[in-house]
């Protein structure tokens, strides 16, 4: 009976905000995504660009040093991205900073998809453990979300283009993040990213190497398996389905998969770990696992947790103080 309650909890959590998530334009804009490419005309040659950016070690570039960029004031810190969108007030990157006293180790927590909030909770319970914590906003969120949006439209949608850019963007912001931690002094660097945020904590460990400890909440390798069947995407499938296939929307999506960059995962500096939900339906348990054996094929070590509750319900007691628990000991152990 607890459980069904608890279904019924993440169902209505799950209604909030869907008043604003119509279905939209299914949009190409490969020129978003890839830059420096010839413009793309169609689904195939949008795709053959997808692969290439894949197979592209650079295409989450490392940030160039410049420390004019960065303003500190008390305990918040913003500098320019170095990708430039039509969005003005998503060209600035703000981040809260929870100081810990110590130069030990930092935390950079990446939110998740039309996130309200920052974690402050988690930032202080850290921060009074020696743990510096970060909370940066990603692309459309917080104080870079655009005007008169109800929801952040433009990091996730059926604009494949568009997509692939803010999650890029997402990742170069967090690797310049952490050079600027590691150019304050600070030893250790690790990220957690929840649910959306998941995806780009993963790709910026999997790229940046100053990263230790990478912590996924409620992520999976396939972001287009995600959005053709979680339950908070379901606008998006509306508009994408009439036009393209779920195989081809994992081609169009290839580098955002994190299944594609599970030997990246498991270098030798890199400690990784999954907490999953057994009753998720914005995050398929099934897509989890699967991404959890392609990591452990490819040699990562990697620790999982798996509580018996939803993608909402992770965030109630008794599950949100065994995942605290779980991150806790993770970080606080000694790394590889």
């Amino acid at each position: 009976m607890y459980h069904s309650w608890l279904d019924h909890w993440d169902e209505r959590r799950a209604r909030r905000g869907e008043q604003w998530k119509r279905p939209a334009d299914f949009v190409l804009d490969a020129d978003l995504a890839f830059a420096d490419a010839a413009p793309a005309e169609d689904l195939d040659a949008f795709c053959d660009l997808a692969a290439q950016a894949l197979a592209d070690p650079d295409y989450f570039p490392a940030p160039v040093w410049d420390e004019r960029q960065f303003q500190r004031q008390d305990d918040w810190l913003t500098f320019p991205s170095d990708i430039t969108t039509d969005v003005e007030e998503n060209n600035r990157v703000w981040a809260g900073i929870t100081e810990s006293g110590s130069l030990d180790h930092a935390l950079v927590i990446f939110h998740h998809w039309n996130a309200s909030r920052r974690n402050d909770r988690i930032a202080r319970f850290f921060a009074k453990r020696g743990i510096t914590v970060v909370e940066i906003a990603m692309p459309y969120h917080f104080e870079r979300s655009r005007p008169a949006s109800h929801y952040a439209d433009f990091m996730l949608s059926p604009n494949l283009g568009r997509t692939i850019q803010s999650i890029r963007q997402a990742v170069c912001d967090g690797r310049k993040l952490i050079l600027w931690l590691k150019r304050q002094g600070y030893r250790k660097i690790s990220v957690l990213g929840m649910s959306l945020g998941a995806w780009v904590a993963g790709l910026t460990a999997a790229h940046e190497e100053a990263v230790s400890k990478a912590s996924l909440f409620l992520g999976a390798g396939s972001l287009a398996d995600m959005v053709w069947t979680g339950r908070a995407t379901r606008a998006i499938r509306e508009s994408l389905e009439p036009t393209i296939a779920l195989s081809d929307l994992r081609r169009a999506w290839a580098p955002l998969d994190l299944s594609h960059y599970a030997g990246r995962l498991a270098r030798p500096g890199l400690d990784l770990q999954l907490v999953l939900a057994r009753r998720d339906t914005v995050v398929l348990p099934t897509l989890s696992q699967q991404f959890l054996q392609k990591l452990e094929a490819a040699g990562v070590r990697v620790k999982h947790v798996a509580l018996n509750c939803g993608h909402y319900s992770l965030a109630l007691p008794p599950y949100s103080l065994i995942a605290g628990l779980n991150l806790r000991r993770f970080l606080q152990a000694p790394g590889p």
